[in-house]
């Protein structure tokens, strides 16, 4: 069991060939699209959803902020469908990969952080330097808002990895012991069962909660940057 345990997170393949790229389309497919006049009832909450999260997004953001709005309603969308992807049977999830993770966070950071110094280039070098810091203490604060600055992806990328791959972690868990504990004792493995339809069920909240917060914190850096 202990040798099976990553085995889901392992990139799969086809052919020797891998086809993550295949996996992390398949859910944009599955979006509905509007190909008639009358939309129906998905459609309709689908873009109902929508501009409630990008009115949530919005709110705090001026003008040139507004101009990320596509960007990152297409990034809340991605994410929590990759995310809801890796709770299928035999499916694989893109997001437990960190190396994807910061593939998403470092160009969106970066970003960020070149607008505010294109267009607050003085308010952007005074996050460095707080006002009224002593001067022995210039340095040593300027290093430590620098490596605050350039751990911001990191954290982003690590939080979204960590969640989605222990959400996994425990459900592959207590999935592997409710079928153990069934030659063992039936009631007992009826109620880690039920633990186990119950851990579902948060996985489900948590996949479309970390979506948000990784939107949600990319938004923070983009209006402290605008």
């Amino acid at each position: 069991m202990n040798e099976n345990l990553f085995a889901s997170f392992i990139t799969p393949s086809m052919m020797g060939l891998p086809i993550v790229i295949i996996i992390i389309l398949m859910p944009n497919i599955l979006f509905p699209s509007p190909h008639r006049l009358i939309n129906n009832r998905l459609i309709s909450f689908q873009h109902w959803l929508i501009q409630l999260v990008l009115k949530q997004l919005m709110m705090m953001h001026n003008e040139k902020g507004r101009a990320w709005s596509l960007m990152l309603i297409s990034l809340i969308m991605f994410i929590g469908s990759t995310n809801l992807l890796g709770l299928l049977p035999h499916s694989f999830t893109p997001t437990t990969q960190l190396s994807m993770n910061l593939g998403m966070a470092i160009p969106l950071w970066a970003g960020t952080v070149i607008l505010g110094f294109r267009h607050k280039t003085k308010s952007s070098l005074a996050h460095f330097l707080p006002q009224g810091t002593p001067i022995p203490l210039i340095p040593m604060l300027i290093i430590i808002e620098t490596i605050s600055l350039f751990i911001q992806p990191m954290a982003l990328a690590v939080r979204l990895t960590a969640n989605i791959t222990a959400g996994h972690l425990l459900m592959h868990l207590i999935g592997g012991a409710t079928l153990v504990l069934l030659t063992i004792s039936a009631p007992t493995a009826f109620i880690t069962f039920i633990i186990l339809i119950l851990l579902t069920i948060l996985e489900l909240a948590v996949a479309m909660i970390q979506a948000y917060v990784f939107t949600l914190l990319v938004s923070l850096y983009l209006h402290d940057n605008t």
